[in-house]
């Protein structure tokens, strides 16, 4: 077992968005994870001087707050190798886990860096396992991964046969996280990682769509012209009211409820395929 690269975060949390070129900092920048219209700026050490620089030079942005944790606490749990269904994880910095040995096809290199999505929030692990049940009754050759997040569900489609994969993150940092570990599992031959919205790309053709997303957001995508042409559906990232109109919205649009999963009845994923399928 190597350590983590990731130790103490040092977060300052600004009104605003850096301008479009801003020169990344020099030493010690980890990335900027925007929200909206605010950023969060990431460091391994402090960085209020280079902090205080940026808001000179850029006088729309201002200093909200500021933090220190571990990167366990920002992860929310230890990031180390586990076993989701027939998928096992590991971060690169763990031994062996820089090239995954052939025999098992699904051991997968997750670097999830600032971004969520290392397998530990049960939305995650519920989606690995829908995706197994969906390979497994009609494997699809082409796969759509709305709010990919660090990749991981892009990977996995990929692990199992899927011959290309779209990955969309609006979020600029998950994009780049994703790209990242894509290259890292020399999969850059089937999956395309691209930054943008999930409901102005859900029109794009594909025979399994994965959408792991905030409510909000699924609304949208439900509603589009092109969510209705997809043989096969994924949606988590549910609530138990959001799964129950999740459900009759899917049942509208032509499609029955194949699985489900829930986890201590909170979250809640749904496996669905079309009528016409």
């Amino acid at each position: 077992m190597a350590l983590s690269p990731y130790d103490e975060l040092h977060i300052y949390y600004l009104s605003g968005r850096l301008d479009a070129g801003s020169q990344p900092f020099a030493g010690g920048y980890l990335g900027n994870w925007e929200e909206e219209d605010t950023s969060f700026l990431f460091f391994s050490r402090p960085a209020a001087e280079k902090v205080n620089a940026l808001l000179a030079g850029q006088p729309h942005l201002n200093l909200l707050d500021s933090f220190q944790m571990t990167y366990e606490q920002w992860q929310g749990a230890r990031i180390e190798p586990m076993q989701i269904g027939g998928f096992e994880l590991r971060p690169p910095w763990w031994q062996g886990g820089e090239n995954p040995p052939c025999e098992n096809p699904r051991r997968l290199i997750l670097d999830p860096g600032l971004v969520f999505g290392s397998g530990t929030h049960p939305t995650t692990a519920d989606c690995l396992m829908a995706l197994e049940t969906a390979f497994s009754q009609n494997r699809p050759e082409t796969t759509l991964d709305l709010g990919t997040g660090t990749g991981i569900l892009a990977l996995a489609s990929a692990s199992l046969g899927c011959r290309r994969v779209l990955a969309v993150d609006l979020n600029p940092l998950a994009s780049a996280t994703a790209a990242r570990n894509v290259s890292a599992n020399a999969m850059t031959d089937r999956i395309l990682v691209v930054q943008g919205r999930a409901e102005a790309l859900i029109d794009c053709p594909a025979e399994l769509l994965v959408a792991n997303l905030h409510y909000a957001v699924l609304e949208k995508v439900m509603a589009a012209p092109g969510f209705g042409k997809k043989p096969q559906v994924i949606l988590s990232g549910l609530l138990r009211s959001e799964a129950k109109a999740a459900k009759e919205r899917l049942q509208q649009r032509g499609f029955r409820i194949d699985r489900s999963w829930e986890h201590e009845q909170t979250w809640f994923t749904l496996y669905a395929v079309s009528a016409s399928f």
